[in-house]
């Protein structure tokens, strides 16, 4: 499932074709998807200017003129795709024929300046929503969502408070959703791997100096993340319909058997399973 650095670069590609643009047409071609889609979702949708396109944890929030709010979730294989004619000077112009939706084109959105935003899914996991722009955070997909990494709210004393007297290993405690918003399984590795820190430790076994710093080493890999276009691992595609290249960078998520990438180390790469999903780590050097 496409995680924070994912998301985020989505919803930066999409940003030209809609933030700020009018949705000429809105085309929804099935009813539901994970879930059933909003009660005439088309015709709320049609004429509805894009005010704003946000990110909250590994959802995309598209704020309308209307009052309402689009909320956007991928799931394992949803896709935000533009096509057409990129937006150019003349509002509303065409200049050639759009692609013809496809079968797994669930929702495509005609916009101001030419642009088309499909909603492709092919095993519909994704899901999407309008609700009230004013009461979006109460959303029962947003609500309890702890604060954003790159948030002021995120900071070295709220997540050692965090990790205080936890039995939990820290690797599950990081993909709680209510203690921090957007990290997965992926990043989880990599940031504990550059900490040195063993992803089976309670929380509570870190020392202040080990939970404080692992703040900063999570807006580093995430950074490092959005900046490479996320991580293709399956379905995942920018909104350009382009590859991520972040695994190209992973020291070890994926790389089992492998010899880890730390200066000095020498040691390989092992795999284990934590509440049913897999941990990459070094046993020579995170402790």
């Amino acid at each position: 499932m496409p995680e924070l650095p994912e998301v985020e670069t989505v919803r930066r590609g999409l940003v030209p074709a809609m933030e700020g643009r009018t949705i000429l047409a809105a085309a929804v071609n099935r009813p539901d998807l994970r879930w059933p889609l909003p009660e005439a979702m088309a015709a709320r949708l049609t004429g509805a200017r894009v005010t704003a396109l946000r990110r909250r944890s590994k959802y995309i929030l598209s704020d309308l003129s209307t009052g309402e709010t689009l909320l956007i979730h991928l799931g394992m294989s949803g896709r935000m795709l533009v096509g057409g004619t990129m937006p150019d000077a003349v509002p509303g112009a065409f200049h050639h024929d759009l692609p013809v939706a496809g079968k797994h084109d669930h929702v495509v959105l005609t916009m101001e300046g030419g642009a088309q935003v499909t909603f492709n899914d092919a095993r519909r996991f994704g899901a999407m929503d309008l609700v009230p722009t004013a009461a979006a955070g109460d959303h029962w997909l947003l609500k309890g969502l702890g604060p954003e990494p790159f948030g002021n709210d995120f900071h070295e004393d709220y997540l050692a408070a965090r990790l205080a007297g936890r039995a939990a290993p820290v690797k599950a405690i990081l993909l709680d959703q209510r203690v921090v918003a957007g990290l997965g399984n992926i990043y989880v590795c990599e940031v504990l791997h550059r900490a040195g820190i063993d992803p089976r430790r309670p929380g509570g076994d870190l020392t202040a100096a080990e939970a404080r710093g692992l703040v900063p080493l999570i807006r580093e890999v995430l950074a490092e993340a959005i900046e490479a276009g996320g991580s293709s691992l399956r379905d995942y595609r920018q909104a350009g319909g382009e590859l991520g290249y972040f695994q190209h960078r992973f020291r070890v998520y994926g790389r089992e058997g492998e010899p880890c990438l730390r200066e000095g180390c020498g040691g390989t790469v092992a795999r284990i399973v934590q509440s049913g999903r897999s941990t990459f780590w070094c046993p020579d050097c995170q402790h």
